[in-house]
């Protein structure tokens, strides 16, 4: 990584090759576990009824033949198409057919985030690169992007709506930039609807803070752009309104906003520190970064930079951080303002020509605690001696608890063990040198990760779904309940049929409990299918 006034071509080729890492660490082993409860089942089963056009007027979503409130199926619908491409009518879609839409949109925010820092701090393509870097290599980055969820395609539709709006004091492309933001804007009402307040908030917090504003000379094609590109995201409301009346307000307050800010969920008892713990467990090996690039983003609070990268992270945690519920991936956008803030910092360890000296651009004031900055690359190394130390342990007393882990925990330990090494050489050249071990230790891990069966640990929480949906599927009859657990949304997907909880009264029971005085129907393992009427 270089940077420097004297190279101001965008790294666009680097970029590319990031992204297309991205993509390929996303196809990994994409279809090898089954969908997990709750999302991504559900994900599936709305895009399936969508592919059969189930609903009662176009475009509206449906969940087992009812009217669906909770997302807008801006998601649903593509993934619909997939389907469509793929998949015999009579068949169940593929685990990775429900994926791939999801996972390949999502592994965009990679070039986008890099592109987004070129625009922040022109010239400094190393900024830039190391913004992807980091994007490419954070675990939650990786793994919630490949699941058939909603989060991921969101945070791409963010960095492309932040971008537009940089964009926007280029007065011959104000139009095109403007209706790139409004679409933006509409992709986002059509995914997370009330994700697009925040968003909005971060970047017009931005443009006031600065007064950018000022400075497009085409005002009125860039707000024409935006409010026609609006269109099919308010339009897809209306329309949901007018079709399904009040039953519409239920996707913004009662399913929507409202049930995250003011009921607290099943998993929400931590509160605020849900996201914090997830920062903390899935920023590494950067996570000792953003402390220090905190502080200096504030010192640099008038350039574009900083003003951007601290009011998009203050306002996205200050909207995420007092949800009553709290569910690990509501995190998830924070990894973009996270990513836009550490990477300059991670280019001075790199750049700096000497272990005193500040940054090699004239212009830009020394980061803060440089001392213990620079005993980064000496934690970092100690860290990968850990992980060394543990895949040895793994062989002799630690062997039947850390040996799925194994593999991990050795190409982490040499990954990070070599980059904090060479990174704390006084030669430039090989402090780059441990910026792409840390990077590819993690690139390694994660596709090793994406290989096995633990990347999907939700899994391993309770009991595995498709056996009793078999069982299901090879006794049809009468409507058949769940006896014992509440009802499992990737249970109803493989079974091909809603499965609700049992509450009382004559009925036809899945249960892993013996059944007394019922007629067994099936019987699949410790499960059994009785008739108890």
């Amino acid at each position: 990584m270089r940077s420097g006034s004297a190279q101001k071509a965008a790294p666009w080729i680097a970029l590319a090759g990031l992204g297309l890492a991205a993509a390929v660490l996303a196809l990994i082993g994409l279809g090898d576990l089954p969908l997990r409860d709750f999302d991504e089942a559900t994900v599936a089963r709305v895009s399936l009824e969508f592919r059969h056009g189930l609903g009662g007027a176009p475009l509206l979503p449906t969940l087992w033949d009812k009217p669906y409130l909770n997302k807008a199926p801006g998601l649903h619908s593509l993934i619909a198409l997939v389907i469509s491409a793929t998949t015999r009518p009579d068949q169940l879609p593929s685990e990775w057919t429900v994926r791939l839409i999801p996972a390949l949109l999502s592994c965009l925010v990679v070039p986008l985030g890099g592109w987004l820092q070129w625009v922040l701090r022109p010239g400094d393509r190393s900024s830039a690169l190391a913004t992807s870097a980091i994007l490419l290599t954070l675990l939650p980055v990786a793994r919630h992007g490949r699941l058939a969820m909603l989060d991921g395609t969101q945070l791409t539709a963010m960095a492309l709506f932040w971008l537009a709006l940089l964009q926007l004091n280029r007065s011959r492309c104000s139009a095109l930039w403007g209706a790139l933001a409004g679409l933006m804007a509409s992709a986002m009402l059509l995914l997370k609807a009330p994700l697009l307040v925040p968003a909005v908030v971060a970047g017009g917090l931005a443009l006031a803070w600065g007064q950018e504003w000022k400075a497009w000379n085409n005002r009125t094609a860039a707000c024409s752009g935006m409010m026609l590109c609006l269109a099919p995201g308010i339009g897809w409301h209306l329309w949901h309104a007018y079709i399904r009346g009040s039953q519409a307000l239920w996707l913004w307050g009662g399913d929507g906003a409202g049930r995250v800010l003011l009921n607290a969920g099943e998993g929400s008892d931590l509160g605020w520190r849900v996201p914090v713990i997830e920062v903390l467990e899935g920023g590494w090996p950067w996570l000792p970064l953003l402390p220090f690039a905190l502080i200096w983003a504030w010192r640099r609070r008038q350039s574009r930079w900083g003003r951007w990268s601290l009011a998009c992270l203050v306002t996205l945690g200050g909207a995420i951080l007092p949800l009553r519920t709290q569910l690990p991936w509501y995190s998830h956008p924070l990894w973009l303002p996270i990513a836009l803030l550490c990477a300059p910092l991670l280019v001075w360890l790199v750049e700096r020509s000497s272990p005193a000296s500040a940054s090699d651009s004239p212009d830009s004031p020394r980061p803060p605690c440089r001392w213990l900055l620079l005993g980064l690359p000496s934690f970092w190394c100690g860290l990968g001696l850990l992980l060394l130390l543990l895949w040895l342990s793994s062989f002799t007393f630690l062997g039947s608890t850390l040996a799925p882990y194994r593999s991990l925990a050795a190409v982490l330990g040499l990954g990070w063990c070599g980059g904090g090494w060479w990174m704390r050489s006084d030669a430039p050249q090989r402090r780059r040198l441990g910026v792409m071990s840390l990077s590819c230790g993690n690139v390694a891990a994660l596709a090793l990760l994406f290989h096995s069966p633990l990347w999907l640990w939700e899994l391993n929480e309770t009991w595995p779904v498709q056996p009793v949906a078999a069982l299901a599927r090879a006794n049809p009859g009468r409507e058949i309940r769940l006896k014992g657990y509440d009802e499992r949304p990737s249970l109803n997907w493989y079974a091909e049929q809603p499965i609700r909880r049992f509450k009382k009264g004559p009925s036809r029971r899945l249960s892993d409990k013996l059944q007394e005085g019922c007629i067994v129907e099936g019987r699949a393992g410790r499960w059994t299918l009785a008739d108890c009427r």
